[in-house]
């Protein structure tokens, strides 16, 4: 009976829109403690902190809910349907990160999983408990433990089915269901993902400082970035997608089945110029919906006003000017920089 739900829950998993379903035991991650301590450690976490907090839950799943006995992991495809980096050519337009430009994956994913988590309720009794990234969960290591994929060099799990470009989300069980074989390391000699990296963000393959990920610059980090990084940001002004894109892996990928992970037009490439305008109620109103909603106003504008110095574009300075005198001292900096940059 547990074999035939293991199959039923799976059939169902895919119809509720995951492309993958595997499972794996809550205690399958016992080299996670040692790699956590080691990035906390060396500070790779940056301003992150909530990533030093509840360690015992982040390094041991097992303990995040004693009585779980089982882990559902589960990928959904967001694979984009144009060229990610296309934008990189034309500097006087922002750079969105491909999972941003629609809907927030959270909301979507969370549904799904919920709706998952009661079907498998009504099917096989027990308790769940279902995250998607907004808890204390190992969630790629458990991945490559249930299969999913591997962690890539460049961290990011890849799959043999979906490449890189998928979300992930688990539910916890009372249920004992069969595990299934853990995924192992199919990057070989390639470092494609690491040379592609603008900002030399890995100090080593499998290792990510995030001090130097431009998705942690442009998204997590408060206050004004440091000018040595800037320079390297381009114009990507949420996010960056440069080592998913290069991983070889991603002639696999399957077309994203959600249409609401298709990109707005509006978030294709906007010119900086328009986005360099928005106050805070206009910020709010063109990113509703959106996960870039979450950093407010204040920092996306001064990521705006990074990839305007970056331009080279003249045309730009009458916007950048504007922003010398900004209440928030990271716009204000950022626009003074611009200025100088553009000469």
């Amino acid at each position: 009976m547990k074999d035939d739900l293991k199959s039923r829950m799976i059939a169902q998993a895919r119809s509720e829109g995951f492309d993958l379903a595997r499972i794996c035991r809550p205690d399958a991650v016992p080299e996670v403690p040692e790699r956590l301590a080691g990035f906390l450690a060396r500070g790779y976490h940056g301003q992150m902190e909530w990533l030093a907090d509840r360690t015992h839950w982040r390094g041991n799943p097992a303990a995040l809910w004693p009585q779980a006995r089982s882990v559902i992991m589960l990928g959904e495809s967001y694979t984009p349907h144009t060229d990610p980096l296309a934008g990189l050519e034309t500097p006087d337009r922002g750079v969105i990160s491909v999972y941003a430009r629609n809907r927030d994956y959270h909301d979507l994913v969370k549904k799904r999983l919920k709706r998952l988590a009661r079907w498998l309720i009504a099917e096989g009794g027990g308790e769940v408990k279902v995250f998607v990234d907004t808890a204390p969960v190992p969630e790629k290591a458990l991945g490559q433990a249930a299969g999913l994929g591997w962690q890539g060099k460049h961290t990011n799990l890849v799959s043999r089915d979906l490449g890189n470009w998928f979300f992930i989300g688990s539910v916890f069980t009372t249920i004992d269901l069969e595990p299934d074989t853990p995924e192992i390391d199919h990057c070989g000699s390639c470092r494609a993902c690491l040379d592609a990296c603008p900002t030399d963000a890995f100090p080593a393959p499998y290792q990510l400082d995030a001090r130097r990920c431009i998705s942690y610059l442009t998204i997590e980090h408060k206050g004004p970035v440091d000018e040595e990084l800037r320079a390297k940001m381009g114009n990507r002004i949420y996010g960056c997608d440069d080592c998913l894109a290069a991983c070889p892996w991603n002639k696999f990928a399957v077309e994203a089945r959600e249409l609401r992970y298709r990109a707005r037009p509006d978030l294709i490439d906007p010119p900086l110029a328009e986005l360099a305008q928005l106050d805070d109620a206009g910020f709010r109103a063109r990113f509703s919906g959106s996960p870039i909603k979450r950093i407010g106003r204040d920092r996306f504008v001064r990521n705006v006003l990074y990839a305007i110095g970056n331009s080279g574009d003249p045309a730009l300075r009458a916007a950048t000017q504007a922003l010398v005198d900004d209440p928030d001292p990271s716009v204000a900096d950022a626009a003074r920089w611009a200025v100088a940059r553009l000469g």
